[in-house]
């Protein structure tokens, strides 16, 4: 992907009046952000149908563009890739989702298309039997996935532990954010994303200056579960943001598992009731 059409891609994600599905479908039948910008003006001659509300949309895009220069500069200083849809670095089994992000900004070196991609998620209130369970999990896996990337939110409890553990028993990790790369929340787990810019990496959809906001945090969830082949939940209370991605996995199609735990602990609740309800398989080792 050329630096003009990234340039444009991410000017187009700042055009407000446009939801994310109605950019996707533009996109998609348009086939280049460049087009669309440069049309913005006329954009019935490149879709016919466009709504009075797209035409009033693209009318104006250049505090866009302005915008997106600024998001360029700023990746190529720092070596953050701006992947587009159409690039053939996307992580494929996201772009297979109807809400996938037009374009992601990745700091890593990762293969996101890696053969095989197993999310984990869980409570950010962990215990020492979801420690343990993580533990076991991956030493596990070695015999019989040596080569996996592994994907969670570098939240504390669950999220955490699971790129530690990535990272002792040498697989790739990376963290999905909800926020810009030029932040890091929680600071306290500065030193593992360090780490896992070497071996794996840093993803979000969300530019500069974008904080973690607690809707961020949900709308996130679809992409850990998006471009995964398996999302597992280790530990969660009867609610929680991991039900959420599991939930989101679902619709997706993809596998989810979760280990059961004990009937009295609240950190096992929400697993227990998807294995209850046949919404995720019962996992107990790799």
């Amino acid at each position: 992907m050329t630096i003009e059409e990234t340039l444009y891609t991410i000017a187009l994600t700042r055009v407000s009046g446009i939801n994310l599905p109605q950019l996707l479908e533009l996109y998609k039948r348009v086939g280049s952000a460049r087009d669309i910008i440069e049309n913005g003006k006329d954009i019935r001659s490149l879709v016919p149908d466009a709504s009075d509300r797209l035409v009033a949309a693209l009318a104006n895009t250049h505090e866009a563009v302005e915008r997106a220069k600024v998001e360029v500069e700023y990746a190529v200083k720092k070596q953050i890739q701006c992947i587009c849809f159409n690039d053939a670095t996307y992580p494929q089994r996201l772009r297979e989702c109807p809400d996938a992000p037009l374009i992601i900004y990745y700091r890593g070196n990762a293969d996101l298309n890696n053969k095989r991609v197993i999310s984990i998620v869980g409570t950010r209130q962990c215990t020492q039997y979801g420690r343990d369970a993580l533990r076991n999990f991956f030493a596990n896996l070695q015999h019989y996935c040596p080569q996996a990337l592994i994907v969670s939110g570098l939240a504390y409890g669950i999220d955490i532990c699971a790129h530690r553990e990535a990272l002792k028993n040498n697989y790739e990790t990376l963290a999905v954010l909800a926020h810009g790369l030029d932040s890091l929340y929680p600071y306290a787990h500065k030193d593992t994303a360090t780490e896992m810019i070497e071996r794996g990496g840093l993803l979000t959809e969300y530019m500069l200056g974008t904080g973690a906001d607690k809707p961020h945090f949900i709308a996130r969830n679809r992409i850990v579960a998006g471009m995964s082949d398996a999302t597992i939940v280790v530990e969660s209370a009867s609610h929680g943001g991991s039900l959420v991605t599991a939930r989101i996995a679902r619709d997706y199609n993809r596998e989810v598992f979760a280990f059961p735990g004990n009937v009295t602990s609240d950190y096992s609740q929400g697993c227990n009731n998807l294995i209850r309800d046949n919404a995720a398989a019962l996992i107990s080792s790799a």
